[in-house]
């Protein structure tokens, strides 16, 4: 059974995210549920919740997207059905008809994508689907909340009997405004509607000349609005036909109201589940505006978030357009305690409260920004003690406080314990305060409890070093600026850097040794120590980051090379198709040339047409059948690689006029011999002079020889003797 008290809730900001996801719900119940979320007492429960979520999450990516869950709430409906011999009026059967479909289209989507949505499904799985509930209502109320003209035999002929008398209204007020406004006895504005009633604007001085009822004058009274006689009798007919109406209305909304009531508890279930449905979509937005995600929740004792973010920093540094810095940590069986320190304004508090809130939000099935490779498991009891809780109406100092808490965490602490410490030991005597911190820690240690804490004292340094299953980490912060650089490294304690900051701030360097001999040379020593090695640590962290950048700028490059290697291999390809091709086609012209030969001897045409065929046939045997499409395409293909090889042999033709036409190189004249070694003077290979025949010489080159003149030959070396 999980227990989280509402100062650790307050102590990681957990109402804050809570407004968030209340602000993105879209109906007032669901807002009301989000500001309610807390932490689920048991496993099963919290992973459909979280399942539920991750599902919604990937709605929005898949085409089956969730259908619209949006509803006007009918809670007052609700009460009202709950009272016997009660009626609703007509506007609130609307909204049960609406709430009705909504859920319905729902559960349906739902029970069809049961293979995307099993846990939302299976949330949906015990309530009924029934369209009587929309039956009902629409068999008397129209779709803009009316009740309908049909909705009984009675109502029908009472609105017949309406119309047609508002018809003869009409037609006898007609008549009167003609007949008076040709006597001249009205204003200009003739007509006007006083109580709801069409009256004739008559002059007051006419207003006795006119017969009917006066129902009211102008302001200044030099108008009379009186009801035509004729039309006044009409008025009467209709405001009984409209009592009728009426009756007839309250009548029919009570039926329906009886006849909706055993549908109340079916009702209630349809509101409570598409306000839990708002939720879930509001967790599921959150997540995606946070990158949340749903990491590995296993039964082992390890906790690792791989980097985590805080995520209401996170969404504060996004609207300021400002880097937010992940942190990356773990606790085991093995290394349970993590005791944090270094200078303030480095991050310490954040880190430390980006595991809690993390862990928090998860266990309250909230999706979390983590590395999806991060786990961790599931704790009983998470405990804090974060910022200043001095409390004035228990008169406690902010230390009787603390002690008064680290008195409820003895009681509470155990294997199944996570426990946050902010500044641990502060607000007593250094040298008590941290003896008595040192006790506390060792005492949470044996009780095998995980936690994070955060501290300057050195005591609970070297003691986080010495504890097999504790260990030191440290903000890194640059070692010349001296600015954090937020990011916390696990296996060595931090320096406060005090001395350093006070330099850095101004304070005379003078003033500074004073206080160095005012302590401890051993503390001075030791703090100095671990700032060298935190140095250390930032400069092998920045070489370790160009390691990596230069072995990224490697990988891009070997992929270039690899992309080149498949073209030129491609181009290889496309250029020994057309040298295949071109081979052919003289072989086909030699085959030709060879048959002409013969036909020009014996003038043949029999054996001339015999062999073209025969030369035919071998071809087509060769070839496939294609499809016009393809044929064009190769067709295509062929004058694409032409016109790349045209381009390429063009440039190599230039290049070689443009050698041709370089000056040429005077070298030392050398007479040639037999035996000396020579070579072509646009050539590589070396050779031999075996002879000499006029101004040609015969070159052995091992595997063939050549005749050459002895223009074209270079000379390399004198042969052996």
């Amino acid at each position: 059974m999980i227990s989280i008290t509402e100062k650790t809730l307050q102590d990681l900001q957990f109402p804050t995210v809570l407004e968030t996801i209340s602000d993105i719900c879209n109906t007032d119940i669901g807002k009301q549920k989000a500001l309610e979320i807390t932490p689920f007492r048991d496993k099963d429960t919290l992973m459909s919740a979280l399942l539920q979520t991750s599902e919604y999450v990937s709605s929005f990516q898949n085409n089956n997207a969730i259908p619209n869950h949006g509803f006007d709430a009918i809670t007052y409906e609700i009460k009202f059905l709950a009272i016997e011999d009660s009626f609703l009026e007509v506007g609130g059967f609307r909204k049960i008809a609406t709430i009705s479909e909504t859920t319905n289209v729902l559960l349906t989507f739902l029970n069809k994508f049961n293979d995307y949505y099993p846990n939302l499904c299976a949330k949906s799985s015990g309530i009924q689907l029934t369209r009587a509930i929309i039956t009902l209502v629409d068999a008397v109320v129209d779709k803009y909340g009316e009740i309908k003209d049909n909705a009984s035999p009675e109502l029908l002929n009472i609105r017949r009997n309406m119309n047609s008398v508002r018809g003869k209204m009409n037609q006898s007020f007609g008549i009167a405004l003609t007949q008076y406004n040709g006597l001249g006895y009205l204003d200009d504005i003739k007509e006007s509607f006083v109580q709801n009633r069409r009256v004739l604007a008559v002059l007051a001085m006419y207003r006795r000349k006119v017969r009917g009822s006066i129902l009211g004058s102008s302001k200044t009274g030099s108008i009379a609005y009186i009801e035509p006689e004729a039309t006044l009798n009409y008025s009467r007919e209709l405001s009984n036909l409209e009592y009728e109406e009426k009756e007839e209305i309250t009548r029919i909304l009570k039926q329906l109201s009886n006849a909706i009531r055993p549908f109340l508890p079916l009702l209630i279930q349809y509101q409570d589940f598409l306000s839990d449905i708002d939720v879930i979509a509001a967790k599921a937005k959150y997540a995606n505006r946070i990158n949340g995600i749903l990491p590995t929740i296993t039964e082992e004792r390890r906790l690792y978030f791989r980097d985590a973010y805080h995520p209401i920093l996170y969404l504060n540094n996004k609207q300021k357009k400002e880097v937010t810095h992940p942190q990356t940590i773990e606790l085991s069986q093995e290394n349970r305690i993590i005791v944090i320190s270094g200078p303030n304004a480095g991050g310490k508090t954040i880190s430390m409260k980006t595991v809690g809130l993390l862990q928090l939000m998860l266990q309250s099935g909230m999706l979390i920004p983590v590395h999806e490779r991060s786990e961790t498991f599931l704790f009983d009891r998470i405990l804090t003690d974060i910022g200043d809780n001095q409390s004035i109406e228990n008169h406690l100092s902010t230390y009787s406080y603390r002690l008064k808490n680290m008195n409820y965490f003895l009681k509470k602490c155990n294997k199944k314990t996570m426990f946050l410490i902010d500044e641990f030991g502060t607000g007593s005597d250094p040298e008590l305060g941290g003896a008595l911190a040192e006790i506390f820690l060792e005492e949470f240690y044996h009780r095998e409890a995980f936690g994070l804490i955060t501290t300057h004292y050195s005591n609970l340094k070297i003691l986080a070093n010495e504890l097999p299953c504790a260990t030191n980490a440290n903000m890194l912060f640059d070692e010349k600026s001296l600015e954090p650089m937020y990011k916390l490294a696990l296996g060595q304690a931090g320096s406060s850097f005090t001395f350093e900051v006070a330099l850095k701030n101004g304070i005379p360097f003078s003033l500074i040794n004073r206080a160095k001999k005012k302590i401890e040379v051993g503390k001075v020593r030791f703090d100095k120590t671990i700032a060298n090695l935190q140095k250390e640590r930032s400069k092998m962290e920045k070489t370790s980051q160009t390691l990596k950048e230069e072995e990224t700028k490697a990988r891009q490059e070997g992929k270039k090379m690899e992309d080149i290697n498949v073209k030129i291999k491609q181009k290889l390809e496309s250029y020994q198709e057309l040298y295949d091709s071109n081979q052919k086609t003289i072989y086909i012209g030699q085959k030709i040339e060879d048959i002409a030969e013969k036909y020009f001897n014996n003038k043949n045409k029999k054996d001339l047409i015999g062999e073209f065929l025969k030369i035919i046939e071998i071809e087509n045997s060769k070839r496939k059948k294609a499809t016009p499409k393809e044929a064009k395409a190769i067709i295509q293909k062929k004058k694409e690689i032409i016109e790349e090889v045209t381009v390429v042999v063009e440039e190599i033709r230039k290049e070689k006029k443009e050698k041709k036409l370089k000056p040429v190189i005077v070298k030392p004249n050398v007479i040639l011999k037999i035996g000396d070694r020579v070579r072509m003077q646009d050539g590589k290979s070396v050779g031999t002079i075996d002879k000499i025949e006029k101004n040609k010489a015969v070159v052995n080159y091992g595997v063939f020889t050549s005749k050459v003149s002895l223009d074209e030959l270079e000379f390399v070396e004198h042969g052996k003797k």
